[in-house]
């Protein structure tokens, strides 16, 4: 029996399936897609071939990742109920599906560890925030899931009720910075920086400064407050950013996000 089946390799599927591979070896994974493409781009890359349908996959493997779209969490939980049992546990990586809404679908006595990771993941930079359902579990098996979480980043142990604000804190939120690096790239192109110099300045410019405020343990202020120079460039900058409501952006961006993720989680309770 493997230890871990994936229903679903997309992007996320196949990263974190990956790097499960690398720490847990050949023979401790197992998949199923219902697309072909994905399927064979996992068995080409780690000559693994997939499992013949997700019952196969849960009467294979011992934990259980969901990785697919929200819209289809339903379906997929119709079809392996009844072949889930009380020494599976699953790992739920779909955004705003409660542990209460998998747990109503497959058993009151089913394990859940639901998660939230983010695109870094695809890279082994990813941010994760779990949530553990109030069961019982061993010490092999936390150390497991340790083991499994690790292998693709980093990540923080969380009550379920703050899983939403999770999604705005690193599941979300890689599009933001995106976003930034983009504004920030076509601004200097404007002023005469090639392109493709531009990205790389503003994207390794990014990944230093998060770096600084991961190594040194300062508040980011006080960081940014080491760049601003009397009367210098910097702080006219800043000043040019609070008036254009540079931070209230941001928290509304959280605002939107946190609210969609509430109305997801609500319809995955309501959902049969």
């Amino acid at each position: 029996m493997a230890l871990f089946g994936f229903i679903g390799v997309g992007n996320m599927g196949s990263s974190v399936l990956k790097a499960s591979y690398k720490t847990f070896g050949h023979d401790n994974i197992i998949y199923f897609d219902q697309s072909k493409e994905r399927c064979l781009d996992i068995k080409s890359s780690l000559n693994i071939s997939p499992e013949k349908d997700n019952i196969s996959l849960v009467n294979k493997s011992r934990y259980i990742i969901l990785v697919v779209k929200p819209q289809y969490i339903s379906n997929v939980l119709d079809e392996i109920k009844g072949h889930v049992k009380p020494d599976h546990i699953i790992i739920s990586m779909v955004a705003g599906v409660s542990i209460n809404a998998i747990k109503k679908a497959l058993g009151n006595d089913i394990r859940v560890v639901r998660a939230m990771p983010n695109t870094p993941a695809l890279i082994l930079k990813g941010a994760t925030g779990i949530s553990f359902s109030l069961d019982s579990y061993s010490e092999d098996e936390r150390a497991l899931i340790d083991r499994f979480f690790s292998s693709f980043g980093e990540y923080e142990i969380f009550d379920e009720d703050l899983m939403n604000a999770v999604t705005c804190a690193c599941g979300s939120s890689p599009a933001y910075v995106y976003t930034f690096i983009e504004a920030l790239a076509d601004s200097v192109v404007s002023l005469g920086i090639p392109r493709d110099k531009a990205y790389l300045l503003v994207a390794q410019t990014v990944m230093g400064a998060a770096s600084m405020v991961l190594a040194s343990n300062e508040h980011p202020g006080v960081l940014k407050d080491q760049v601003c120079s009397p009367a210098g460039t910097t702080i006219a900058a800043i000043k040019a950013l609070e008036e254009n409501g540079f931070r209230n952006a941001i928290m509304k961006a959280t605002d939107a996000c946190y609210n969609r993720a509430n109305e997801m989680t609500l319809q995955s309770q309501t959902d049969k």
